[in-house]
């Protein structure tokens, strides 16, 4: 039998699915709930807008990114992008990707940002938030494996690949920047037999201008870059701040070797190639709980409102997700 890209994007589903339903078994199911009902309008406040607050910042710096790249574009179009894409990024299986195509899409079409621009500009921020994911979670995992109090993971092996991931990064920034003639000849090897497609005939004028605005931006723009770096900085504060909110909401006791092992493993399991981390976030969390001795009803009601928190950043999605659709029909039409 033959596996095709549908099949294999449902079987995916439904091992996720079935993973998260099988540890949510394990736990106390009234400790969802209550771990939802018992919080006070002051709390439900605060975690509303640091949440607020963290895609404010990561919005503001793909504003800055494109702004740096002479394109007039407003916080609240790429509020409206981002958000929808995300919800994308969630439902199809992988690391958090899936929606950037369509994101480029969108500025192209309905804000009229030229074809190359509206790659830079998705591209530049994607990297920025993977490198950025990827260094602090190496810092991390250094302060775990450093630790004699919770030894009982490999955490070299993380933090070799962590490395080699941030490595490829740079190298492939590093040949981006200093040898994009290269670059364009691998392409256009790669491509060879399609090279009588109107799109790539106009190959080299596209990568022309990429390079023109990414040289640009490295040697002209740099306080723009700086920028973008300290609010991606800011950003992971706030998502650092809001794991430790929920946490002091469902009474996890802590100490700060606890709170990082908590928070490592949970931005690790999200990179697993399951749909929005559904399964290998609750399974990483029952995991730990156990092997931390940490009360289970503690990790379901942490598992409800990570959840809970999920589902209403979806909905934001949902929600602009037809207006950006609606406007594409439209400019289509006319």
């Amino acid at each position: 039998m033959k596996l095709t890209a549908n099949s294999i994007r449902y079987l995916i589903w439904l091992i996720a699915l079935g993973l998260a339903v099988w540890i949510l078994s394990q736990l106390p199911l009234d400790a969802l709930l209550n771990a939802i009902t018992d919080l006070s309008l002051v709390q439900w406040s605060g975690w509303i807008l640091l949440n607020m607050l963290v895609i404010a910042l990561l919005t503001a710096r793909w504003l800055v990114l494109t702004k740096a790249m002479g394109q007039s574009v407003r916080f609240l179009q790429l509020l409206r992008i981002r958000q929808a894409g995300q919800l994308i990024s969630f439902v199809t299986p992988g690391p958090q990707f899936g929606g950037e195509p369509l994101q480029i899409y969108w500025l192209w079409k309905k804000f009229n940002l030229p074809g190359h621009a509206a790659f830079l500009a998705v591209g530049r921020d994607r990297f920025f938030e993977l490198w950025i994911n990827f260094a602090i979670l190496l810092f991390a995992v250094t302060v775990l494996l450093v630790s004699t109090s919770v030894a009982f993971v490999e955490w070299h092996y993380v933090a070799t690949v962590l490395i080699g991931l941030l490595v490829i990064m740079g190298m492939s920034a590093w040949l981006l920047v200093q040898k994009p003639l290269s670059i364009l000849h691998w392409i256009k090897r790669a491509t060879q037999r399609w090279h009588s497609h109107i799109r790539l005939q106009q190959l080299q004028d596209h990568w022309s201008q990429m390079n023109d605005s990414l040289q640009t931006l490295i040697s002209k723009r740099r306080p723009s870059l700086l920028t973008a770096l300290s609010l991606s900085l800011l950003g992971w504060a706030g998502m650092i701040a809001e794991f430790w909110l929920l946490l002091w909401f469902v009474d996890v006791p802590l100490d700060l070797m606890t709170f990082v092992l908590l928070f490592t493993l949970v931005r690790l399991a999200f990179l697993l190639p399951l749909p929005g981390g559904i399964g290998s976030v609750e399974a990483a969390l029952f995991w730990a709980f156990q092997a931390l001795a940490l009360p289970l009803t503690t990790a379901a009601g942490l598992i409800a409102l990570m959840r809970l928190r999920d589902v209403i950043i979806l909905l934001l999605g949902a929600v602009v997700l037809p207006s950006l659709q609606n406007s594409e029909q439209v400019a289509e039409s006319t």
